[in-house]
């Protein structure tokens, strides 16, 4: 059966026997609209750290803990849309869009109804959270009000995110960059008008920072389902019947589900380590937290050539191609560390510039520049633990990134932050040096895993 194709999604399925120069273009094709998504993606956390950053320490505290909880719940959503975009990148290298229309219209049954359950927990537990997270009164007060706002759209973000992992997974990576290109035009409008109080709307702080937000992903996640349901690059969500396909939901999940295990082991890690660095003091965090959004910038190529390798190599293993697979997945590493790398020195040479850019607060960029240039040091193992990830993602090998992600962050990071923070007196400067040696263990781990091989035999 010859592969499906659509417009640029037809140049992401060659014909056997190209050089590996020759797949170059079909890999920077997926990454980097993929890239600029991630970019604009974090934009929305960056944005509000920007506005929130020059209202005092303890407002930027707020809305960074209170942001922990946010990416807390795209646990179940990560689980959902990498089964999701693993199947549909199958079928589109085997040419088999009837199963992959399904796969799509299951996929956004279940984000329908996950976004349902994160909306009433956010909304039920919003205080104790922030309490968890050891903020102090006034942090937690400031939190709450950005979490119950931001987080009463979780239907919506929960159909943007899954929404545009099965667009990835057809190969349409344009889609989902100008789907976030809206979400954060409005984001950026409203936020900015609200938390500054212009054109005679009110001052309204912390509160219209996740207005901005709140918006931006309800008119996105409205917008996903609005092209899927016209049909977009082969996916369409009125080509069937909106029913629960039990079969085939289990294999979404198989898939998946070691993805969300790996991100809630994670995000729980992820809370423990910004709970030791918490009880450091406000502005300690508040320079965690500009230092953090800063370095976030170098997620952007790693998300992006992370998604191209899920992409391709799905689409190889499913054209009955693994050297191709294997290949392309080299190549988005290759690319992607190189990139990473620049801006690993960029962080080194010009840290304290970059942090003052999201604070005015001596003490906040005096704390946070040394973390930045600290971790610059680490953008190629950041880039193998993504990337590589992401090419096993793709094959199905969904069980050992959630190894290796969870036995690092628990057995590596957060008990050396306390060791370099508690015991030796480190520090900010401590908690980060052990961040610089989970990711170090992470990539190699990760590039190792790839280079064996055996992804190449996992059934989905």
């Amino acid at each position: 059966m010859r592969p499906f194709a659509l417009g640029h999604v037809r140049r992401g399925l060659p014909a056997a026997g190209e050089s590996a120069w020759s797949r170059v273009p079909y890999v920077l094709e997926l990454a980097l609209p993929s890239a600029g998504e991630q970019l604009l993606s974090m934009l929305v956390g960056l944005v509000d750290t920007f506005l929130v950053g020059h209202l005092g320490a303890a407002p930027l505290a707020a809305v960074g803990l209170a942001n922990q909880w946010i990416m807390f719940a795209m646990v179940l959503f990560s689980a959902v849309g990498t089964g999701a975009t693993a199947l549909i990148a199958r079928m589109v290298g085997a040419g088999d869009m009837d199963t992959a229309n399904r796969v799509l219209r299951q996929a956004m049954l279940l984000a329908l109804a996950f976004g349902l359950v994160m909306t009433a927990a956010i909304e039920i537990w919003a205080e104790p959270a922030m309490v968890l997270m050891g903020a102090d009164a006034e942090t937690v007060g400031l939190g709450v009000t950005f979490l119950t706002i931001a987080g009463s759209t979780y239907v919506f973000s929960s159909l943007m995110f899954i929404g545009n992992a099965c667009l990835r997974g057809a190969g349409d990576t344009r889609t989902p960059l100008w789907v976030m290109l809206i979400v954060n035009g409005i984001n950026i409008v409203v936020a900015w008008v609200l938390v500054n109080g212009m054109l005679g709307f009110p001052r309204l702080g912390v509160a219209g920072s996740a207005t901005g937000a709140m918006l931006g992903r309800l008119v996105g996640g409205l917008l996903v389902v609005f092209l899927l349901w016209r049909g977009r690059s082969g996916l369409c969500l009125r080509s069937g019947r909106l029913a629960l396909d039990v079969s085939l939901v289990r294999r979404i999940l198989r898939v998946g589900v070691p993805t969300g295990v790996e991100q809630l082991i994670f995000r729980l890690g992820m809370m423990s380590y910004v709970r030791v660095v918490a009880a450091l003091g406000t502005i300690a965090y508040a320079a965690h937290q500009v230092a953090i959004n800063a370095e976030s910038l170098s997620y952007m190529p790693g998300f992006g050539f992370a998604v191209a390798a899920t992409t391709l190599v799905g689409q190889g293993l499913g054209a009955k191609d693994p050297e191709r697979a294997e290949r392309d997945g080299f190549i988005a590493f290759a690319i992607g560390a190189g990139i990473m790398t620049i801006m690993g020195v960029c962080f080194i040479i010009f840290a304290r510039p970059i942090v003052s850019f999201f604070t005015s607060e001596a003490e906040v960029i005096a704390a946070g520049a040394g973390p930045l240039r600290l971790v610059g040091f680490s953008q190629l193992f950041l880039a193998s633990s993504m990337i590589f990830a992401g090419a096993l993602r793709g094959a199905g090998d969904t069980r050992a990134p959630m190894l290796i992600n969870g036995a690092s962050v628990w057995g590596v990071r957060v008990p050396l932050a306390l060791l370099f923070t508690q015991v030796l007196g480190a520090g900010l400067i401590g908690a980060w040096i052990a961040m610089v040696i989970d990711l170090g263990i992470r990539g190699t781990l990760m590039f190792t895993r790839f280079q064996a091989g055996k992804w190449k035999t996992v059934e989905v």
